[in-house]
């Protein structure tokens, strides 16, 4: 059995980034090792239960201009919850972007949001 254990996100400051992940969007942080004096394995997660986000700073131009847009400008993350409307409501008073209004859909309650880089996110109470 094979499972999707961890993900890179790029991000342009490591501290701005735990900050977001951690204080706006609830997520815990795992690990924050310092590698190098410019390099950090940053590790948070949503839960205990599920893939874990390496938050990994950008080092070139490439990576730089990838910040925010790593799927292309489509939704490429999705966050489940089990109670839609106090995420929705937590969110919404920590300042997080939501790009739409929430929506049923046939598998459950859904709305986009953006994280503090532009990454479009769905939040998501399955049915």
């Amino acid at each position: 059995m094979n499972t999707l254990g961890m993900i890179a996100i790029v991000v342009d400051d490591y501290d701005g980034a735990i900050s977001h992940y951690v204080d706006d969007l609830g997520f815990s942080l795992l690990e924050d090792s310092i590698l190098s004096p410019e390099k950090r394995w940053v590790v948070v997660a949503p839960s205990d239960d599920g893939a874990k986000i390496l938050l990994a700073k950008a080092s070139n131009e490439a990576q730089q201009d990838a910040i925010g847009n790593s799927t292309g400008g489509r939704v490429g993350f999705f966050l489940y919850t089990t109670d839609f409307a106090q995420t929705f409501q937590k969110f919404k008073s920590n300042g997080i972007e939501f790009i739409e209004e929430p929506r049923q859909e046939p598998y459950g309650q859904v709305v986009v949001f953006k994280d503090k880089y532009g990454n479009k996110w769905d939040l998501i109470e399955q049915k």
